[in-house]
């Protein structure tokens, strides 16, 4: 239901959802709703204009890639992990990027478990600070999640002990894809050769 389309003519709805004559309220409270709705309203243009803008160009990437394999008699289909394309002059560079989804299923803490167990049978001088590691990477966050990427770290620590090994099998096997994300990246080359990203965020033109 479009709430705007039914307000009566002569009213505009408050903060508290009541209808209120417009008659009742001053100049500048219709003003600065005006210029609100106004900016409002263009921006929801501007941000529909820029996902049409990045579907069309994923689109375009995704078949000058196909478009190029088949060169050598490959056939990709579909979205393939990164790529990052030139201009001819080298003046533009565009990332397509494509980031997984990860996350932890239950098996994560049976890892925990297993690396709390090596910790404690271990001496007391080494336990101290690998139980800070080990407690900085499983730390939660607000949202109750793990961050992946700290766990994953603790799997360059290498420790040769059948049972920690077992941890770090344990964590890989517990990761699970959820899905992806395409992100575009656009630079343009600066005069002292570094490439600088255009940006598509109101906050940085």
């Amino acid at each position: 239901m479009n709430l705007q389309a039914s307000i009566p003519a002569g009213h505009r709805v408050n903060s508290a959802g009541h209808l209120v004559p417009e008659d009742l309220i001053s100049p500048v409270d219709k003003l600065r709703d005006d210029v609100v709705r106004d900016i409002i309203a263009k921006a929801i243009e501007q941000r529909n204009a820029l996902a049409s803008f990045k579907l069309q160009s994923m689109q375009k990437i995704a078949d000058f890639c196909d478009l190029s394999a088949a060169e050598y008699g490959v056939e990709w289909g579909g979205v393939k992990g990164n790529v990052t394309m030139m201009s001819f002059d080298g003046r533009y560079k565009l990332i397509r990027a494509v980031g997984e989804h990860r996350v932890f299923d239950e098996r994560i803490q049976a890892a925990k478990t297993l690396i709390d167990e090596c910790i404690a049978k271990w001496s007391e001088g080494a336990q101290s600070e690998l139980k800070a590691l080990v407690e900085h990477a499983f730390r939660v966050s607000k949202q109750g999640h793990i961050d992946v990427n700290q766990v994953l770290s603790l799997r360059q620590i290498s420790i040769d002990d059948p049972d920690w090994k077992s941890a770090m099998d344990a964590i890989a096997d517990a990761i699970q894809i959820t899905g992806t994300s395409q992100y575009l990246r656009l630079y343009e080359r600066q005069q002292d050769g570094r490439y600088v990203q255009i940006p598509l965020d109101s906050a940085k033109v």
